[in-house]
């Protein structure tokens, strides 16, 4: 009789698949999990097919460890997808299917929900009189809460009720513990709408109505200006959804969007709803990538890895601010969350809405040729007006951490009349360098070619690449000279100024480093709309997304070391920057003003900003794009590699840079630029270099990659050197 083997893909840096023998009393499912001996390791990997033959004779092959799934992890679309994801961006098959698992699964826990913990009375604790427990008054409160019948933990927990306290009672033999398995709600039966649905306007009824008219695959960019209602245009496309007791996956670019965000679908919606992103922690993230699954959840928000969570009737996929960056995952498996979401509401045939006041160029281009279904919401939604927008030329004038003084009158303007003002600054810490006054020293990252940022709050030098951290040093690293100064503004000294100069209102930062703890990014938000604080600082964290009513004077501080960058989308991030820092302003009854600090107030692309419009940049950068031959009219991808012997690195580039020339697909339409020492040559010790490769198309781009990739590995540098390939690099840093 011959055997059964599975073929299992392992998460190893290894573009193969390894067998095993399955014993007869196993019964693993293509798609599900098993446990397996790997060297000396029990790794978890995912069976990729069953089949009766094998490269290796039956004698040499390791019997499967351990079944931990007998049915697929996911749907036959997903499962495909992921497999496309992997030899699109060239990434291993096994670490692939990894990245889109929750890490308890990785680890081998049991894909299913976990048994809730229960409390409940016992005998004694029912003859428990609750007069008696006055000095105890959470005590009372959980005795009463557990009289009507057990209740769970989290419960308890919601209610005040703290585990200490449970504990307590459980020591007095007061309460008893028992776990329970979660019981499943059909959410589709109690579907209602929450609360009363605004007006819509004309365009954002053409917009609904388009997107109804088809619920098969078809992708729609909706790009609508800053204030204009595009949340309430996804509102309305869910409901339809839900009512067919279908779920929706949406897609955020950072979590300090999510609360808002929250709120507004749970207000609308009764329908059970969980959240996917970096502040869950493992058991948290496993029980919303479980209630997707079963079924438990009508409504999906999260971050790009939300993409991966298997939905058991998905029904409509929305990506809102589909250009923001964070979308590309920088490492390990390199995806654009907009493009692969794409991919998958085409498998799953269901639509999908590109939402942004700023599309990417690529989406936009592939709008205007018709690949995309293109909607517009062109005005701001109820009576919000458009903010005025102006430049303040800086030259020649003394800046007070930054702020002109023409900037600070406004200020007092728009604060005296009992408004917000908000001011933009994308640098973190109190400077970005440190310079000795004598002889002209930098106090420098010994790890990275870069400065350190001084910290003043914690009188610290961080350097930003490499988290490395140092006392604030008091003499010169140099000369010894004590007149050491901080150079330029962060956000920490910005603060420090705007104290000082308007003394009778409070200000508030939002960046980073102090959003660090859980919950505080939320509560901060919660008190600017209360109005606790009149002037807002903030990073790109406050920029985007976010509703104040009350914010009528916005200002970007610094933005003229954008207008001279080496990466050819450093103008297309400025303008998308601009335009959403500007839609802060002005968004209820309030009329809004717009200031732009610069010392080139001349700039082509600031003039078009100003007065044209994003639509007008985005068509001439389209055009200098096509006449530089460059994405979206070519195709990109990156290789970089780094290691602590720059010339070992150099030479494994040019090695590669022979392997893709000599490749039969390399033709005249295609280059090999490099290599050359990345923008960034040294990082946390090891130097950097990077080759682009690009080619007409993509399947130029693929045929080329996957020829050279399995040439690279055998390189025997390539053990060596730590290497990577970027498929469509959003960064060239």
């Amino acid at each position: 009789m011959t055997p059964n083997i599975a073929r299992v893909a392992l998460p190893v840096p290894l573009d193969k698949q390894f067998d095993y023998l399955i014993k007869p009393d196993q019964f693993p499912a293509v798609g599900g999990r098993v446990q397996v001996p790997f060297g000396r390791q029990q790794l978890v990997g995912i069976v990729m097919a069953i089949t009766q033959h094998s490269d290796f004779p039956v004698a040499q092959l390791k019997p499967l460890g351990k079944v931990l799934d007998t049915a697929p992890l996911w749907s036959p679309a997903l499962f495909k997808l992921l497999g496309w994801a992997s030899s699109y961006y060239q990434y291993p098959l096994g670490d692939t299917l990894a990245n889109a698992m929750p890490a308890l699964l990785r680890k081998g826990r049991e894909a299913s929900p976990a048994a809730l913990k229960m409390w409940q009375l016992t005998e004694t604790g029912h003859d428990q009189p609750l007069a008696a427990l006055k000095r105890a008054p959470r005590q009372a409160q959980a005795l009463n809460a557990l009289r009507a019948g057990s209740l769970s933990h989290e419960a308890l927990l919601a209610d005040d009720i703290s585990a200490a306290t449970l504990k307590t009672l459980q020591g007095k033999g007061w309460i008893s513990e028992l776990e329970q398995q979660p019981v499943g709600v059909d959410w589709g039966k109690n579907y209602a709408l929450g609360e009363e649905k605004p007006r819509l306007n004309d365009e954002q009824a053409l917009a609904i109505a388009s997107v109804n008219a088809n619920p098969d695959f078809a992708c729609y960019l909706l790009e609508g200006v800053t204030g204009s209602g595009k949340t309430e245009v996804y509102l309305n496309l869910l409901e339809p959804v839900l009512a067919s007791g279908r779920q929706a996956l949406i897609l955020v670019p950072e979590i300090g969007l999510t609360p808002q965000t929250i709120n507004r679908f749970r207000r609308r919606f009764n329908v059970p709803l969980v959240t996917i992103h970096s502040g869950l922690n493992d058991s948290e993230r496993l029980a919303a990538w479980l209630a997707g699954r079963d079924n438990q959840a009508g409504i999906i928000i999260g971050t790009r890895s939300a993409l991966f969570t298997p939905l058991a009737n998905l029904g409509i996929i929305i990506v809102d601010e589909e250009h923001d960056g964070s979308y590309k995952q920088q490492d390990s498996l390199r995806y654009h969350a907009r493009d692969l979401a794409v991919m998958r509401a085409r498998e799953e045939n269901v639509p999908i809405i590109l939402g942004s006041a700023t599309p990417a160029l690529e989406t936009l281009h592939n709008a205007t040729s018709g690949k995309y279904h293109y909607l517009r919401l062109t005005r701001r939604a109820g009576v919000a007006q458009n903010a005025r927008h102006g430049v303040l030329d800086v030259k020649g004038l003394y800046l007070e951490a930054g702020l002109s003084a023409p900037l600070i009158a406004r200020m007092r303007q728009h604060l005296a009349e009992g408004n917000q003002v908000m001011l933009f600054l994308n640098r973190r810490g109190y400077s970005p360098a440190v310079i000795c006054h004598e002889c002209g020293w930098l106090a420098e990252c010994k790890r990275c070619d870069a400065y350190y940022t001084f910290h003043q709050q914690s009188g610290e030098l961080r350097c930003h690449h490499c988290a490395t951290q140092r006392p604030m040093p008091r003499q010169c690293g140099n000369c010894g000279s004590t007149q050491l100064h901080a150079v330029g503004v962060g956000t920490e000294q910005l603060e420090q100024q705007l104290a000082t100069l308007f003394p009778d209102y409070k200000t508030v930062r939002i960046d980073r480093d102090s959003t660090r703890r859980k919950g505080s990014l939320e509560n901060y938000l919660e008190a600017i709309r209360r109005g606790e604080y009149q002037i807002l600082i903030g990073t790109q964290m406050l920029a985007k997304g976010h509703h104040f009513p009350d914010v009528t004077l916005v200002s970007l501080i610094d933005v003229d070391s954008a207008l001279f960058s080496n990466d050819f989308r450093a103008s297309e991030r400025l303008a998308q920057l601009f335009i959403q820092v500007a839609g802060r302003a002005g968004r209820a009854s309030k009329p809004g003003e717009v200031l732009l600090q610069t010392h080139h107030p001349e700039h082509s692309l600031l003039q078009a900003l100003l007065y044209k419009g994003y639509d007008h940049f985005a068509t001439d950068a389209l055009r200098e794009r096509k006449q530089a031959w460059l994405p979206p009219y070519t195709y990109l991808a990156l290789i970089r590699a780094e290691a602590n012997d720059s010339a070992q690195v150099e030479q494994f580039l040019q090695q590669i840079r022979g392997i893709f020339s000599a490749s039969p697909v390399f033709d005249q339409d295609t280059l090999v630029m490099g290599p050359n020492p990345a923008p960034l040559a040294r990082r946390a010790g090891r130097y950097r270099w990077q080759l682009l490769l690009q080619a007409p198309s993509r399947k130029v781009l693929h045929q080329l990659l996957s020829i050279a990739k399995p040439a690279i590995a055998l390189l025997p540098l390539a053990k060596k050197i730590r290497w990577s390939i970027d498929v469509e690099p959003q960064d060239l840093t």
